[in-house]
Formats: C-alpha cells, sequence, structure tokens
C-alpha cells in the first residue's frame, strides 16, 4: 500500500486555547491512537491535502521529532461551513497486528452485456477488508468481462487468501441491467 509522509511536531498543551491557537496558525491538530498511550501533535493543514482529498487509500508515515509512526487515517472532523479541517485522529499500525481498512473498488474489463447495450451498475465502490498492513491492496480489482445482461459480479469472487473481505457473500459489487434502449430494441425485434 502506497504510503504520505506527514512532518509535524508534538503538542505540549492540548486544551481548548491551545487548539484554537494552532488552528489559526494553520496547523491541525492531531491524536494517534494504537500505542502505549496516545500521541498528540500537530501538523501543516496543506500536508493532509493527498491523504484526505482522494478517492484513494494510503498509509501515514508521521514524523515527530525525529520519531517515525506508521498509521492510518481513522476519523477526520471538518468545520460545517468552510470546511476546514478541524481536527484527525491516526491509528497505528503494528506489522502482527491486522487492521480493517476501506479498500476501492476498480472494474476492469469490458463487459460483454454492456457491448450489446445493458447498463453497467458499480453497486459498491468501497470495501471492508481485513489484514495485517503489509498485505493490504491499494485497489480491489473485479473483472466484469464475462458478465451479461442480468448478471451480477459478487464479493466472493473478489476473494484473495492475503486478506479477508468484510461483506456477507451475496454481496453484489457490480451488475448489468437492460436498460431502457436494450429493452425497447428486443421489443421492437420481437414484433
Amino acid at each position: 500500500m502506497q504510503s504520505i509522509t506527514i512532518k509535524g511536531s508534538q503538542r505540549e498543551s492540548v486544551g481548548k486555547v491551545a487548539t484554537k491557537a494552532l488552528r489559526n496558525a494553520g496547523k491541525v491538530p492531531c491524536v494517534l491512537y494504537g500505542g502505549d498511550k496516545p500521541v498528540h501533535f500537530s501538523a501543516e493543514e496543506k500536508a493532509f491535502k493527498s491523504l484526505v482529498y482522494t478517492p484513494n487509500v494510503y498509509t501515514a508515515t508521521i514524523e515527530l521529532d525525529g520519531q517515525s509512526y506508521t498509521a492510518v487515517l481513522q476519523d477526520i472532523q471538518f468545520h460545517p461551513v468552510s470546511d476546514k479541517i478541524l481536527h484527525i485522529d491516526f491509528y497505528q499500525l503494528f506489522e502482527d497486528k491486522q487492521i480493517t481498512m476501506e479498500i476501492p473498488v476498480k472494474l476492469v474489463g469490458s463487459s460483454k452485456g454492456v457491448m450489446i447495450g445493458g447498463a453497467l451498475r458499480h453497486n459498491l465502490r468501497k470495501l471492508k477488508v481485513k489484514a495485517l498492513p503489509a498485505n493490504l491492496p491499494d485497489f480491489l480489482e473485479a473483472d466484469i468481462t464475462e458478465l451479461e445482461i442480468g448478471n451480477k459480479l459478487y464479493v466472493t469472487e473478489l476473494f484473495n487468501e492475503k486478506y479477508t473481505i468484510l461483506h456477507p457473500d451475496n454481496t453484489v459489487v457490480a451488475q448489468v441491467r437492460m436498460s431502457r434502449n436494450a429493452a425497447k430494441a428486443a421489443a421492437e425485434a420481437e414484433s
């Protein structure tokens, strides 16, 4: 999985006044959970741009005063009016501990059903996956080449031994449905 580096500095004071002063200076207060004790730090708001405003999923390498932590974004709070980032929570990764993340689904191939006029529906754009940090994929590849009109691609067809998909087996990832034009053409062909 791809990683983004965030350089920050640890916070000494963790009150309302200190947090407001940080935000006024263009920094975002953050907390790193998962270790022995929570680590409070702050970083420039620009540093989070490529981590937050993207459909892709990344791990974050957080560098604080000479120490480095590997983490994932756990929670983020935005200002209700200006949409500025108010606060971010990270969860520290460990090589021997499994983690659950939502991974984007990438459709690959050209469906036979779409070629003859069907409509492709991408039902789930992200799937919850549980794996060790080293085995987390950047995206899940779903091959739709064999889908005819009326066929569905289920989560079971994306099975991989490196990770576990945390959805029921009957969950539909993508399907090809009869489009209005295809239905109209079929009706005209019959008459």
